[in-house]
C-alpha cells in the first residue's frame, strides 16, 4: 500500500484523536492512519497536498485555504521534511519510528505546531509538554 503524506501530516497522525473539520475529512484521517500502521505501507513525503488534503474542505485550487495560508502551511511542511530524505519512499512503520525520535520535545515541533489550530487536541502535542 502506498501513501503520500505531506511533512506536518506525520506528526498529526501522531495525535489525532477523531477531531476534524467535517465528518469526510474525519473518515479520511482514520483510514490514512489506520493504513500508516501497517508493515507493507509505504509513504512518499510532500510539502503539497496529499492523501490527507484530499478531504479537506479548506483545499481550494490544490492550495490550503489561500495562498497565505498556504505558504505557513508548507513552511511547518519543511520543517518536517529537513529531516529526511523525500526523493525515497519511506517504510511507514520506520518512518513514525523516527518520528519520535525525532519530534520528541515541545521545543523539536515549536516552528511546526505552536500555531495550530488543533495542538490543544492533539494527543501528540500534549504527550510532548510532558517531556520538556
Amino acid at each position: 500500500m502506498k501513501l503520500i503524506l505531506r511533512g506536518h501530516h506525520l506528526l498529526c497522525l501522531k495525535g489525532f484523536q477523531g477531531y476534524g473539520y467535517d465528518e469526510r475529512f474525519t473518515n479520511n484521517m482514520i483510514d490514512v492512519n489506520e493504513k500508516r500502521r501497517q508493515i507493507d505501507t509505504q509513504i512518499s513525503l510532500t510539502d503539497t497536498h496529499d492523501d490527507i488534503c484530499k478531504s479537506c474542505p479548506n483545499l481550494k485550487n490544490n492550495l490550503c485555504e489561500s495562498e497565505l495560508q498556504n505558504e505557513r502551511i508548507v513552511n511547518m511542511d519543511r520543517e518536517v521534511l529537513k529531516k529526511f530524505d523525500i526523493s525515497k519512499e519511506h517504510n511507514s512503520v520506520e518512518l513514525f519510528e523516527k518520528i519520535d525520535e525525532i519530534f520528541n520535545t515541545k521545543e523539536s515541533v515549536s516552528k511546526i505546531c505552536f500555531e495550530c489550530m488543533w495542538h490543544e487536541k492533539c494527543l501528540f502535542y500534549q504527550k510532548l509538554s510532558n517531556n520538556r
